[in-house]
């Protein structure tokens, strides 16, 4: 498998999300098994773990902690700050003041002194951005950051930010069916050297495989709030799906590995970080960046799934309004 650089780490193209373990997606497994997911995917070649403190408020962080921990140096860990959860009220905070106590207690959760690179979850209007860098920049000289980086930002705060302190990776929503980056920030952080990191590459779910009847969704799944997953438009949706699902076939790969194939190939800067609570399925999604599929199938798929052929907005619009990456009209 050919790696790909995070501030100068070679990594394996597919990391793991783990947002999955702990929140967002109906009920979470036990914890016992989401320890043995992430130490699967530890032995199975896995080096780069992604989380966040909202992630079940902290659940996340603290199963990578009890989980994999032991084994500190055979990973790279990313957490992230910023939003606020109070219920179903969300803000967001990026001042050097709150960034420097989250970073702080994720570590404690984790049970470690450093992580790898730390995120900004959300663009913060209220806070200077040379502030919120500068925060970052100072718990890089304190050890307890290796490299920073930012999640939905639009091009022209990753250069404003960038010109302050490099950063080292832009993490933002980029599938198929969901193509922000490619109306600024896939080229800009080609052009500045940054990685861009992709989550939620498999649509949520949704080029994984038939979803069915959505009703049968978990009451707290966060997908029974996202236009793409309701009525009409989820009934264009899984009829374009059952096309690429097809495709898939007919390459003989599983649609999953399909949808990560594409959006690795969108440039050698480009990482996935997929979720899941599955190893079986983890095990799948890890085999994606291994595989051969031919350019036309790539091309066929892009044709397929795409932001003209996608019915319904990724997010509400209450989440619309905190996201700063460029958007289609």
């Amino acid at each position: 498998m050919t790696t790909r650089t995070i501030n100068g780490t070679a990594l394996n193209p597919v990391g793991l999300g783990c947002m999955n373990v702990a929140w967002a997606y109906g009920n979470p497994p036990e914890r016992a098994d989401a320890e043995a997911l992430f130490r699967h995917a530890l032995d199975s070649g896995c080096n780069h773990f992604d989380t966040a403190n909202i992630y079940g408020m902290g659940v996340s962080e603290e199963i990578l902690g009890a989980a994999i921990m032991d084994r500190r140096d055979e990973f790279f860990l990313a957490t992230k700050t910023g939003i606020l959860v109070d219920g179903p009220r969300r803000g967001i905070d990026c001042s050097p003041d709150s960034i420097t106590a989250s970073l702080d207690a994720s570590l404690k959760r984790l049970g470690t002194d450093h992580v790898d690179l730390f995120y900004m979850h959300r663009f913060d209007p209220k806070v200077p951005i040379a502030d919120s860098v500068g925060a970052m920049a100072r718990a890089i000289e304190a050890g307890k950051i290796k490299a920073y980086g930012v999640s939905e930002w639009s091009s022209a705060h990753i250069r404003e930010a960038h010109a302050v302190h490099p950063m080292a990776a832009v993490q933002t929503e980029y599938s198929l069916w969901t193509r922000n980056v490619e109306l600024g920030v896939l080229e800009t952080t080609k052009e500045l050297g940054i990685a861009l990191v992709a989550f939620s590459p498999v649509a949520r779910g949704a080029l994984c495989g038939d979803l069915g009847d959505l009703s049968q969704l978990a009451e707290k799944d966060l997908r029974r709030g996202m236009p793409r997953f309701q009525g009409e438009d989820w009934a264009k949706n899984r009829a374009m799906i059952a096309c690429f699902d097809a495709l898939a076939a007919e390459a003989g790969v599983a649609p999953a590995q399909l949808a990560l194939a594409w959006v690795l190939a969108q440039g050698e800067h480009v990482h996935a970080i997929p979720g899941t609570r599955s190893a079986a399925h983890f095990d799948e999604n890890n085999a994606a960046a291994s595989l051969e599929i031919p350019a036309e199938i790539l091309e066929r798929a892009a044709a397929l799934v795409n932001q003209d052929t996608v019915s319904g907005h990724r997010y509400p619009e209450v989440m619309r309004n905190t996201i700063d990456t460029e958007d289609y009209a």
